[in-house]
């Protein structure tokens, strides 16, 4: 019988969710996709918590899966960019295929067991990460937790600091320059919020980090990110190769899709650490709101604009547009009310930044020394 593996995610007390595979390659990507931000830990694959997910590379299964689906009468929708054709049953069994990406699902929630298939090993090894935390997104949302669109960053009394502000504002960018300043990174694009005992509790989102060139050129990181790469070390597979291979040439200039977004190299969440030296938080209580804005040769300085929370800063179903609740793992009721007006009532300060990192970097120590 062949071995099975498997990695425990424990994202804080009382969630969890199960990784197993025939394949220890796909228990590992958990364990380093996950990491120290959700507790991800190599366990025996005895030691089962939550619901399970159980990942193998089968390419028979998944042509009698992809047969199944589409033989039957079945819905379409595109899930992380690519087709997905699902059709459930009345058991609340749910069947999927991505026939183009040689992928196939099956969610069984009596038995909490979602089964991953692919015909390729990274290809499921990402799959099952990817709905690993979906289901933990389910738990946590079911708590009352919420999502906004944050970076977070901690000291070590656990204090945090969320940057809110609409796509490319910077909140990226004050998340990466306040954790190479030496603060704990708790989340770079997204955190999970509740209110508890008066205070706003902040869990992380993992997920791949995208760092334009210019800010890894400017945070002194470019060189370290190309000996790396030239050394062998393999980023995320998100990343276009365009990249890879710009990197490896020592291209400094960004490069661009034809739909004007910039295309950026992609980090496993270890690797903000092991690689550019981000020390990766776990947990933390906002103390404080920055709300950022980068303009172009501006002198970074503090703004008077008047920004609070707002709608538009928290992420719901509507504003998820690559990975659509295709397996029902998401709770259908409202969340709880209140957490925008706590958070509307810590310090805050909108700021306004430049393209000199060094000089970002000291009006933010010097904004979070004064709001905190």
């Amino acid at each position: 019988m062949t071995d099975m593996f498997a990695t425990r995610i424990t994202p804080a007390e009382g969630y969890a969710v199960t990784v197993t595979s025939r394949a220890e390659s796909v228990t590992d990507w958990a364990v380093r996709y996950f990491g120290s931000w959700w507790n991800a830990e190599r366990v025996d694959a005895a030691d089962v918590a939550g619901p399970v997910v159980v990942a193998d590379v089968d390419p028979g299964e998944v042509a009698a899966l992809t047969g199944r689906v589409t033989g039957d009468h079945h819905a379409e929708v595109e899930y992380a960019n690519d087709r997905m054709l699902y059709a459930v049953n009345g058991d609340g069994v749910v069947r999927a295929v991505q026939p183009d990406a040689g992928m196939a699902y099956r969610w069984e929630p009596g038995l909490r067991q979602m089964t991953v298939l692919g015909t390729d090993e990274t290809a499921a090894a990402t799959a099952a990460a990817r709905l690993a935390r979906e289901m933990v997104r389910g738990q946590l949302l079911h708590d009352g937790w919420q999502i906004l669109h944050s970076s977070a960053v901690t000291r070590p009394d656990g204090s945090a600091v969320l940057s809110l502000g609409d796509k490319g504002a910077g909140k990226t960018t004050v998340g990466f320059l306040l954790a190479r300043a030496g603060w704990g990174l708790l989340a770079n694009d997204r955190v999970f919020v509740r209110v508890e005992d008066g205070a706003v509790h902040i869990l992380p989102w993992p997920s791949a980090a995208a760092i334009g060139f210019g800010l890894l050129d400017a945070m002194g990181l470019y060189d370290i990110l190309r000996d790396r790469l030239r050394d062998g070390e393999q980023m995320h597979p998100t990343q276009h190769q365009r990249v890879t291979d710009a990197l490896l040439a020592d291209q400094r200039e960004p490069l661009w899709k034809s739909s004007g977004k910039e295309l950026k190299p992609q980090f496993f969440p270890d690797q903000l650490d092991t690689m550019l030296g981000m020390r990766l938080a776990r947990e933390g209580r906002a103390a404080a709101l920055l709300f950022p804005r980068i303009t172009a040769g501006a002198v970074p300085a503090v703004s008077d604009e008047d920004r609070t929370v707002e709608d538009r800063d928290f992420f719901n179903a509507k504003t998820e547009d690559r990975y659509p609740d295709v397996f029902r793992l998401l709770p259908t009721s409202r969340p709880a009310a209140g957490l925008a007006g706590v958070l509307a009532n810590l310090p805050h300060q909108s700021l306004v930044l430049g393209h000199d990192t060094a000089a970002n970097t000291a009006l933010l120590e010097a904004v979070t020394d004064r709001l905190l």
